[in-house]
């Protein structure tokens, strides 16, 4: 087991459970745990990286290619209408490693303002198949 505390940096490390969406040389993507909808994803730096401010100028490219990849699959995966994209810096960041939130949206979805209620899958395999969807978007 990593002898590091975060729990990204474990899932990344192939130590902790997280179904995997997208995976690329310097991001990993899963699905949130606690989505705010179904389909709700996290985007973390494969490196250690505890805010944005402190990521390097050379990985900020890869890190929103990889946002825009997972923002643009939302509506192809998941029927939704469109995305809702956010990064948390310190203050209501529960994970202190830099990680972008992508939301799939859709007009009237009950969404307000910063206030994000939280849903559940109803098991495992749930989480699997709209991680499976995510994938599916995301190659196509």
């Amino acid at each position: 087991m990593s002898a590091s505390p975060c729990a990204f940096c474990r899932i990344v490390a192939g130590e902790g459970h997280a179904h995997v969406v997208l995976e690329t040389a310097d991001t990993l993507a899963f699905l949130d745990a606690r989505p705010v909808f179904k389909g709700h994803t996290l985007l973390v730096p494969r490196a250690h990286v505890p805010t944005l401010p402190e990521l390097p100028a050379d990985a900020l490219a890869p890190f929103l290619a990889a946002t825009q990849r997972l923002a643009a699959a939302m509506p192809r995966a998941l029927g939704a209408q469109g995305s809702f994209v956010a990064v948390n810096n310190v203050v209501s960041q529960s994970v202190p490693h830099l990680h972008a939130h992508v939301v799939p949206r859709t007009k009237g979805d009950g969404l307000r303002g910063f206030f994000w209620p939280r849903t559940k899958y109803a098991d495992e395999a749930e989480a699997g198949e709209y991680a499976a969807r995510l994938r599916g978007a995301l190659d196509g």
